[in-house]
């Protein structure tokens, strides 16, 4: 398949201070929320545009920033556009060139291209493929858009809680099938934040540990 029929969407937000990751920010302030969101986003979006793999598009909100220097030059974007996040996800899934579309956030620090190939050989055979988070929501949707996308998805979802994964599966018709990837982390609040720089932590010992580190 051709990376130019594979749609990888990134959602992100204008990285500006007082206004992304609130939760966040309620916990460890809002310059170290912005400065967590910037970095996240920039090393998600570089990882995920090195990828032969996908095509990669930026759906940005809100729309006056859809032209901002915050995102890298030739990175194709869209706008978000008005509604919840339903409707904003099902507007880009629809809007898309032909092809097997996926969208993920861009505040999950693990996420990594390994993630997102899974997600398409998933829909190599299947409808829908999701990626769990630990909270209850996902990390990633995916449609193989083909049937088309259901007019009913993302109905009555009960967005930022426990429910959201198991309302957009219940939004989707009975027939549609479904792959689950691994449960990961998005960084929503301090404790997550915490158990976050708790990982890098361990991997950056890891690293320095490893035979040949020093050399």
């Amino acid at each position: 398949m051709r990376r130019s029929s594979r749609h990888l969407v990134i959602f992100v937000k204008a990285p500006l201070l007082g206004q992304v990751k609130s939760r966040l920010a309620a916990g460890i302030g809002a310059l170290a929320a912005r400065r967590f969101y910037r970095a996240t986003t920039a090393r998600l979006i570089r990882k995920m545009n090195r990828d032969r793999r996908w095509r990669v598009w930026l759906a940005v909100t809100p729309h006056r920033a859809l032209n901002s220097a915050h995102w890298p030059r030739g990175t194709q974007r869209l706008d978000q556009g008005q509604g919840d996040l339903g409707a904003r996800m099902g507007r880009v899934f629809h809007s898309l060139p032909p092809g097997p579309a996926v969208i993920v956030g861009s505040d999950i620090p693990d996420l990594g291209p390994r993630h997102v190939a899974a997600a398409f050989r998933a829909l190599g055979g299947h409808d829908a493929v999701f990626g769990p988070a630990a909270d209850g929501g996902y990390w990633l949707i995916g449609l193989r858009r083909r049937p088309p996308v259901p007019s009913g998805l993302f109905a009555g979802v009960r967005w930022s809680s426990f429910h959201a994964l198991a309302d957009t599966h219940a939004s989707l018709p009975r027939n549609v099938s479904i792959a689950m990837l691994e449960v990961l982390e998005d960084v929503d609040d301090a404790a997550a934040y915490a158990r976050w720089c708790g990982r890098l932590k361990k991997r950056r010992r890891a690293s320095s540990d490893a035979p040949g580190a020093a050399a």
